[in-house]
């Protein structure tokens, strides 16, 4: 009898133990990062890792999922193919991230969407606007405008200004060469005359030649691609050559890096992007000032998009209850978003159908100069799309 009740009292004593214990730690929800922040693209690289913390900071303070916490494991790809393509395998195999954002060039993105793919991890890009990122298959997602897309704005653009001869000035890279696609595309539908096209190459400062090739070409408007780092030292180039016309850039002017390289030269200089700095939608105000009181300095395009992406990215977590796979998949991809840069809507490529915004440097800043509205010219590629 007395073993009986030994034993009824230390159940008892183990059950009370049970009760009065500290819940079990909740599990970290990992999400993958992988973004330039050393070498020639660190600016942009920093921007988008900004916008990433952003968005997961604020998740975590509204409380995660399902009171989970949500970290965030970045690595620095140098906007490298060389150095993506390990990070990508490291943050499924040893990470074990349930999904990821590419806050990196085309580059980087493309041979990591490859990996994310076959491992069926989705990975929502940011700015990387190659057409080959979301053929790589149905886990991968954009929520930037394409390539294509964004030069048959910027031929819209070219033909609301009233200017029908242009030159092209095109970075010799996916990334330019992408643009010049869509900008001869749209080119075709406004009667545009293309005097000529330019190439440079992406180490290029010194533009002396090629300047002069574009004076005596005497355009209407120059259609220029680059990044800030030679959009800067071309447009001042130019307009110290005396070059007067409209100059039409792209996403890689719109940072204020490229203000600050071409100094008063800037002023004038026409964007299309994704980013209103004049918005009056909530969303874009507040992602505005947080981003200013973080960085300290103003928010670039390539913020926005990776919040954005790492924002879509959480929300279909939240649907999920932190599942990844084809249930993560499938929730981000029947979701609508109000984002910084536009309320988006995946289609069966996982691409966005949306506005374009053109800004204007005024003042030394960025400021709203018209909003580019053609769903037929602006739409995204789909699957049956070449």
């Amino acid at each position: 009898m007395k073993r009986l009740v030994s034993t009824r009292k230390l159940a008892l004593a183990f059950a009370l133990s049970t009760a009065f214990a500290a819940p079990a730690a909740l599990a970290d929800i990992k999400i993958g990062l992988n973004v330039p922040l050393t070498g020639f693209a660190a600016a942009d690289g920093n921007s988008a890792h900004i916008g990433a913390q952003l968005a997961v900071e604020k998740a975590n303070a509204q409380g995660g999922i399902n009171g989970e916490k949500i970290v965030l494991v970045v690595y620095d790809d140098q906007a490298s193919a060389k150095e993506a393509t390990p990070i990508a395998t490291k943050l499924i195999e040893r990470d074990k991230v349930v999904g990821a954002v590419s806050g990196s060039y085309s580059a980087a993105t493309r041979p990591s969407a490859q990996i994310f793919q076959a491992a069926q991890v989705p990975y929502v890009v940011a700015y990387s606007i190659d057409p080959s990122v979301t053929r790589a298959g149905d886990y991968m997602f954009r929520v930037s405008s394409m390539g294509e897309v964004q030069g048959r704005g910027g031929a819209k653009l070219v033909n609301e200004l009233g200017k029908k001869r242009v030159v092209l000035v095109t970075l010799k890279n996916d990334f330019g060469q992408t643009l010049a696609r869509g900008f001869k595309e749209g080119a075709k539908k406004f009667d545009l005359d293309i005097a000529s096209e330019y190439e440079y190459d992406i180490k290029d400062r010194q533009f002396g030649s090629l300047i002069a090739k574009i004076k005596s070409d005497n355009p209407e408007a120059i259609y220029a691609s680059g990044y800030y780092f030679n959009a800067g030292p071309l447009v001042s180039q130019m307009r110290a050559a005396g070059i007067t016309v409209p100059i039409i850039g792209q996403e890689g002017y719109d940072s204020e890096k490229f203000i600050e390289i071409a100094g008063k030269a800037a002023e004038g200089t026409l964007l299309v992007t994704s980013l209103d700095r004049d918005s009056d939608v909530a969303e874009t105000k507040e992602f505005l000032q947080k981003f200013r009181e973080k960085a300290n300095f103003g928010a670039d395009m390539v913020g926005a998009a990776t919040y954005s992406a790492t924002a879509i990215l959480i929300e279909g977590l939240r649907k999920t209850g932190g599942k990844g796979g084809a249930e993560l998949r499938d929730a981000i991809a029947q979701g609508s978003y109000t984002m910084p840069i536009g309320t988006l809507q995946f289609n069966d490529l996982h691409e966005v159908n949306k506005d374009l915004q053109v800004q204007i440097v005024k003042d030394g800043a960025f400021h709203r100069h018209s909003v580019l509205h053609d769903p037929e010219l602006l739409a995204a590629p789909t699957k049956d799309s070449k």
